[in-house]
C-alpha cells in the first residue's frame, strides 16, 4: 500500500455517528428504534448509501438491503468491514452503528493519507442483525446460509411475517440467494462493536479481542389452562398458567449450576398472560426462552432440560404446552490469525487488549461461515447495552477505530 500514515478524523468520526442519531430516535426516551426493515431503518440506510457515495466509494445495495461502499480496486476479493444500522425497539445509540461510523471512517482516513490498498475495502452496513425475526438475515445473506424454509415462515412478535415486511419496502424476498458472496470473494471480514456488558470496564481494558461468538437458541414457550375467577377458584384447583411460568423462571439458576459454563445465560425475557387481568387466575402464558453458550452441546442439553422442567411444571399445575423452537445460531469460534494479527496492532499501538467470549450475537460469527472474521470490542459503560442509557467513552471509542484501522492497513496490503 503506497501513501502517507492515516489517522482517524475524531470530529468526522463523532459527525458521522450523530449523523445516524439522526433516525428513530424517540425524544421521550432517549432510544432508538430502526428496527429492522421498518421506515426508519430504511431511511437510514439510504443515508448512509448516499454519504459513501459523497465521499467517492462505490455504493450498493443487495437483495436484503445491505449496503456496500468499495474502496480500492473494483475487481478481486475484498476485506469487508462494518456492523448493523437496525436496532432493538428502545435501543442505544452504539449498537452496530459505532462499528459502520467507524469503518467508513477508517476509509476514508486512509484516502485523506492518498493510501491506495491493493485490496479493496468493502464497508458494509448490515441488514436485520438485531433479529427481529428470529435470524440474522444481512449477514446470513451474505454468507450464503439463509434457510429457505426459515425466511419463507420467520414471523416477528407481531405476527408480521419476514417477506411481508421486505416487500412493504421495496425488497423482493425470492431474490435473497442473490446476495451471498462467492467462495473466496472476501478474504477477511472485521467488525468493531460494543461489548454490550462489564467485562472490559471491570478489568480496565480498553479494547477486547473476540475467540468466539455464543450461540442462541429461541424459543417460545405456551402454557394453555383455565381463566377463572381468583375469588372463588380454589388454590388447589386451579389450572393456573402464571404458576407454570413462575415454576420454570425459578428453576433456571439450577438449571444452569447443573447442567451450564460460565458461558451459559438462560433468560425470559418476554410474557403475555390472557385474560391479563387482576382478578382472574391466567389460564393462558406465553414466554419468550434465549439459551446461549459458547458451547452447542452445551446448548443442546440446557435446551433438553428446559424443556423437560417445563414439561414438570405443565404437569403438576394441570396444564397444556407447545413449544416453537424459532431459530438456533450455533457458536462459533473466530479466526485465530486474525485475532493474533489484532493482537499484535493492539500491542504496536500500546493497547492493552483482552481476548474472551463473546456472550451476544454479532455479524462476525455468521461471516466466519465465509471467510476469516474477527471482532472488536470496546467497553460498555456499566455493562449497559440495549437501551436508552447505552453509552462508550469517547476515549474509549478512539482506540477501538485506532485498532480498526491498523488492521485494515496491514489487511488491504
Amino acid at each position: 500500500m503506497t501513501g502517507g500514515h492515516p489517522a482517524i478524523d475524531k470530529g468526522r468520526l463523532a459527525r458521522l455517528l450523530d449523523a445516524i442519531k439522526g433516525f428513530g430516535r424517540d425524544p421521550a426516551t432517549g432510544g432508538f428504534n430502526r428496527i429492522g426493515y421498518s421506515d426508519a431503518d430504511m431511511a437510514v440506510r439510504r443515508w448512509f448509501a448516499e454519504a459513501m457515495t459523497g465521499h467517492g466509494l462505490d455504493v450498493r445495495t443487495d437483495a436484503v438491503g445491505n449496503v456496500f461502499g468499495r474502496f480500492g480496486p473494483s475487481k478481486g476479493p475484498c476485506v469487508m468491514a462494518g456492523s448493523h444500522l437496525d436496532t432493538v425497539p428502545d435501543g442505544g445509540a452504539f449498537d452496530g452503528a459505532l462499528g459502520v461510523a467507524v469503518a467508513l471512517e477508517c476509509v476514508l482516513a486512509m484516502k485523506d493519507a492518498g493510501l491506495a490498498p491493493r485490496t479493496a475495502i468493502e464497508v458494509v452496513a448490515t441488514a436485520e442483525e438485531e433479529g427481529r425475526f428470529g435470524g440474522m438475515l444481512g449477514s446470513q445473506a451474505i454468507a450464503g446460509v439463509v434457510d429457505p424454509d426459515w425466511l419463507e415462515t420467520a414471523t416477528d412478535n407481531d405476527g408480521i411475517r419476514l417477506v411481508d415486511a421486505m416487500a412493504a419496502q421495496g425488497l423482493d424476498p425470492a431474490r435473497v440467494a442473490e446476495a451471498a458472496w462467492p467462495p473466496g470473494a472476501v478474504a477477511a471480514f472485521v467488525e468493531l462493536h460494543i461489548e454490550q456488558g462489564p467485562v472490559l470496564e471491570g478489568a480496565g481494558m480498553p479494547v477486547g479481542i473476540a475467540s468466539a461468538v455464543s450461540g442462541v437458541c429461541n424459543l417460545e414457550i405456551t402454557f394453555e389452562g383455565q381463566a377463572n375467577h381468583s375469588g372463588t377458584t380454589p388454590m388447589d384447583m386451579r389450572a393456573d398458567a402464571f404458576a407454570g411460568l413462575a415454576e420454570v423462571g425459578a428453576a433456571v439458576p439450577d438449571l444452569i449450576a447443573a447442567h451450564g459454563t460460565d458461558q451459559s445465560r438462560v433468560t425470559i425475557g418476554k410474557v403475555e398472560l390472557s385474560p391479563n387481568h387482576a382478578h382472574t387466575v391466567a389460564g393462558r402464558a406465553v414466554f419468550s426462552v434465549i439459551i446461549r453458550d459458547t458451547d452447542e452441546t452445551v446448548m443442546v442439553t440446557l435446551r433438553d432440560r428446559f424443556l423437560s422442567i417445563v414439561a414438570e411444571a405443565a404437569g403438576r399445575h394441570g396444564l397444556s404446552f407447545a413449544r416453537d423452537e424459532k431459530s438456533w445460531l450455533a457458536p462459533v469460534e473466530l479466526d485465530g490469525a486474525l485475532r493474533d494479527l489484532l493482537a499484535e496492532q493492539a500491542a504496536a499501538l500500546g493497547l492493552p487488549a483482552l481476548e474472551m467470549p463473546s456472550g451476544a450475537g454479532h455479524d462476525a460469527q455468521t461471516m466466519q461461515a465465509l471467510c476469516p472474521s474477527a471482532l472488536v470490542f470496546v467497553p460498555s459503560r456499566g455493562g449497559v447495552s440495549h437501551a436508552p442509557d447505552e453509552w462508550t467513552e469517547w476515549a474509549d471509542v478512539e482506540k477501538g477505530a485506532a485498532l480498526m484501522l491498523a488492521a485494515l492497513v496491514r489487511l488491504a496490503g
